[in-house]
């Protein structure tokens, strides 16, 4: 996600319909044009055109093309990692949402929540963001993520390195959080 002011979404903002659909090939283009986007590289590392195709194919990642509206519009994508992991920890790779403040990365992330716990069996549902994206972490906590640490200047930039703040959820958060009406249902 890019950032804006946190304050302007608000937290129940959905859009009328979101989905996640496997990506494939012919979305690719997309996919590498969102990550190529100037209002999006400050806030992602992005990927060759390859390491897409390999994600696609890989049993061990899930590939989305997030689509939202009526029209079930391309909005977006997300990458999970882990999907086979014997530690039942999974990894939201990647989440970049066309337009942001309309509710779509909010309702993709519950999306993402609900195939991490329920589908693929996670206990442990991670993701790292950089400092600098102080919109998708504010989005991560309103949606019940708890900050674990920091990697200090991990990852290089154009103007020297930066940090990441990973953060997680765990199964029996999620679970609680369904409870009160605040993930999507089983």
């Amino acid at each position: 996600m890019t950032p804006a002011d946190p304050a302007s979404v608000p937290r129940d903002a959905v859009p009328a319909r979101v989905r996640l659909r496997p990506t494939m090939q012919s979305d690719l283009e997309y996919v590498v044009s969102l990550e190529q986007d100037p209002a999006n590289l400050p806030y992602i590392t992005p990927w060759e055109r390859t390491q897409h195709e390999a994600a696609i194919r890989f049993p061990d990642f899930r590939h989305f093309i997030i689509e939202s509206g009526d029209a079930l519009a391309s909005a977006g994508f997300l990458i999970l990692i882990g999907c086979k992991s014997p530690h039942q920890s999974l990894e939201l790779k990647r989440m970049v949402v066309q337009a942001q403040g309309g509710g779509v990365g909010r309702a993709a992330l519950r999306y993402a929540k609900k195939v991490a716990f329920d589908d693929l069996g996670a206990h442990r549902f991670w993701l790292d963001v950089k400092v600098r994206n102080t919109r998708a972490k504010a989005l991560y906590d309103s949606e019940g993520f708890v900050v674990e640490g920091t990697l200090r200047e991990s990852v290089r930039t154009q103007d020297g390195f930066t940090s990441l703040i990973v953060m997680s959820m765990l199964q029996p958060e999620f679970l609680a959080r369904r409870a009160q009406a605040l993930e999507l249902p089983a």
